[in-house]
């Protein structure tokens, strides 16, 4: 490998590493501010809830249930 390629691979590697933390910041600050808001494992719990209510959502929808009109 010549010195440009591998100065560029180089150059392409700390971009990634940035990018790579800045994206493990702001993980870990959506983490902080789930587990503020009362979601107890942050991400983890906001997911499960997630997965709960689309779920209910697929029973609901195949099981032709309609809304509670407000």
């Amino acid at each position: 490998m010549d010195n440009k390629a591998e100065a560029l691979l180089r150059a392409q590697v700390a971009s990634l590493e940035s990018k790579n933390d800045m994206l493990e910041t702001e993980l870990a600050y959506v983490n902080e501010m789930l587990v503020r808001c009362g979601f107890s494992e942050g991400i983890t719990t906001l997911k499960e809830t997630m997965e709960e209510l689309l779920a209910e959502e697929s029973f609901s929808q195949h099981h032709h249930e309609r809304p509670e009109l407000i």
